[in-house]
C-alpha cells in the first residue's frame, strides 16, 4: 500500500506564500501522475495541479498563474508552491498520487494539510 503524507500547510496572511509538499512512502511501486486538490467547507473538492512523471502541469483555473507545481521522481515526492494567496485559498489541500503496483493499479489520497489564509 502506498502512503502520501503532507506537509506545509498553516496560517499565512493574504498575498503570502506557501510551499506544501507530499512524499509517497511503501514498496514496488511507480507513481504517474501526483497531483493537488482542496476542499473548502461546504464545497466540493477541486482540482489545483497536477504534474506527470515528464513534468507535464496543468493548474486549476482558480489558481493559474499564481501557483507551481514540480515533482521529484527519485524521492517520490510532489511540491506545490502557492502564491499571492486570498481568502478563498482557505481549504484542506489534499495530495493525490495514481500509480501501478506489480499487482495493480491505485489512486492513494494523503490526509490533508489545512491551509487557512487571513484578510
Amino acid at each position: 500500500q502506498v502512503q502520501l503524507v503532507e506537509s506545509g500547510g498553516g496560517l499565512v496572511q493574504t498575498g503570502g506564500s506557501l510551499i506544501l509538499s507530499c512524499a509517497a512512502s511503501g514498496s514496488d511501486f511507480s507513481l504517474n501522475d501526483m497531483g493537488w486538490y482542496r476542499q473548502a467547507p461546504g464545497k466540493q473538492r477541486e482540482l489545483v495541479a497536477v504534474v506527470g512523471v515528464t513534468g507535464s502541469a496543468s493548474y486549476g483555473d482558480p489558481v493559474k498563474g499564481r501557483t507551481t507545481i514540480a515533482r521529484d521522481n527519485y524521492k517520490n515526492t510532489v511540491f506545490l508552491q502557492l502564491n499571492s494567496l486570498k481568502p478563498e485559498d482557505t481549504a484542506v489541500y489534499y495530495c493525490n498520487a495514481l500509480g501501478e503496483t506489480s499487482e495493480r493499479s491505485f489512486t492513494s489520497w494523503g490526509q490533508g494539510t489545512q491551509v487557512t489564509v487571513s484578510s
